[in-house]
């Protein structure tokens, strides 16, 4: 080599990152995909980086609202390009919402852009909003029911790539029925834009989605997302939770809008929490062999989150996709994804990468 040619360190950070990719052992795993609005952008930083490992696969995937987004997206560029076309997808969804954005009267005021917040804060468009939404209901404020998600879901995926037998991935979006209260799980012959519009639908925001005759709100509000379908349709014993909703907060919600958003939270991750209950119970019994009679199932749980980052960001920064915020959020996405396969790439299929316990329970 000659004295003066210079190294990139980033180059050889890649080089290093793509042998240890090629190097490592086939694994599978579930992904169990949250919602929260933009920063669903962290979700689509860290499926980037999963993207990259040659040997990790996935067999199925369950996911709620901004999630089922992120997660209808992978399926179909899954099942037209393979992983390039997956990345390939998501960026350019991710692109589009962006674009579809720009149009939008909430953006960021000039000193929410100097104090680099990502937030709404001091938008005037986003203080008025708030208030109509708290007045009107979407049938009152937005009788037209307008939303420009529906047309950039339209531009971003193809439904029978997702429905036919070449999609590589069971897909489940899971919404919330209106009527009954209990959670609806679309799979891969059920999708449609409805469904997917169905489990990101808040009611503050949007008209009830209407399907077949029921009508569907967000699915948060019953699994965020729900780890049952996995558990049942899925051989993989692994399911991987990407978190965008911080369990806990160590400060006290004290404006109106942050006492909206922490019950939110709350509300969110509880039927995530009741399930990991479940789950550790299961695990318990198998462990202790007092289910020996028992058809049981082990499952490994595993987490990527970065709740530090979300707990600092404001409510009205999920209404922020200015493209700048979006990158931010996708690059911390794919850094926590590639700490936590340096650190648990080993423990897919072997163990819990997760102290349910302590993170859970």
């Amino acid at each position: 080599m000659n004295k003066h040619t210079q190294i990139d360190p980033s180059t050889s950070e890649h080089q290093a990152r793509a042998l240890a990719s090629e190097t490592r052992p086939p694994r599978t795993i579930n992904l169990a995909l949250q919602g929260g609005g933009a920063h669903g952008a962290f979700t689509w930083g860290v499926l980037d980086r999963l993207l990259d490992e040659p040997n990790l696969s996935f067999e199925g995937i369950v996911a709620t609202s901004a999630g089922a987004m992120n997660a209808a997206v992978l399926a179909y560029g899954l099942a037209e390009g393979g992983r390039g076309g997956a990345q390939r997808a998501l960026a350019n969804f991710w692109r589009r919402i962006s674009h579809a954005a720009a149009f939008s009267p909430l953006q960021p005021s000039l000193l929410d852009r100097m104090t680099r917040s990502k937030s709404l804060e001091h938008s005037p468009a986003f203080v008025l909003f708030d208030m109509v939404t708290r007045l009107l209901s979407p049938y009152q404020f937005n009788p037209l029911n307008y939303n420009p998600l529906r047309r950039v879901l339209e531009q971003s995926i193809d439904l029978d790539a997702i429905r036919m037998s070449r999609c590589p991935v069971k897909l489940n979006i899971c919404a919330t029925n209106v009527r009954t209260g209990k959670v609806k799980v679309f799979s891969n012959d059920e999708i449609s834009i409805d469904a997917v519009m169905a489990s990101a639908c808040l009611p503050f925001l949007f008209q009830a989605v209407e399907i077949d005759g029921e009508a569907y709100w967000d699915g948060g509000y019953m699994g965020n997302p729900a780890i049952f379908p996995l558990i049942y349709s899925c051989d993989t014993p692994d399911v991987l939770v990407i978190h965008i909703n911080p369990l806990e907060r160590t400060e006290l919600p004290r404006t109106a809008a942050e006492i909206l958003n922490r019950i939110n939270e709350i509300s969110f991750n509880s039927s995530l929490l009741r399930e990991m209950r479940a789950i550790a119970f299961v695990t318990q019994l198998i462990d202790s062999r007092a289910a020996n009679d028992l058809d049981l199932k082990r499952i490994f749980v595993h987490g990527i989150s970065d709740d530090e980052t979300m707990r600092n960001l404001s409510v009205s920064s999920k209404l922020n996709a200015e493209w700048g915020a979006l990158v931010d959020l996708r690059d911390r996405g794919r850094q926590c994804a590639e700490e936590w396969l340096t650190a648990n790439y080993d423990a897919i299929g072997k163990r819990s990468s997760v102290d349910i316990s302590a993170r859970y329970l």
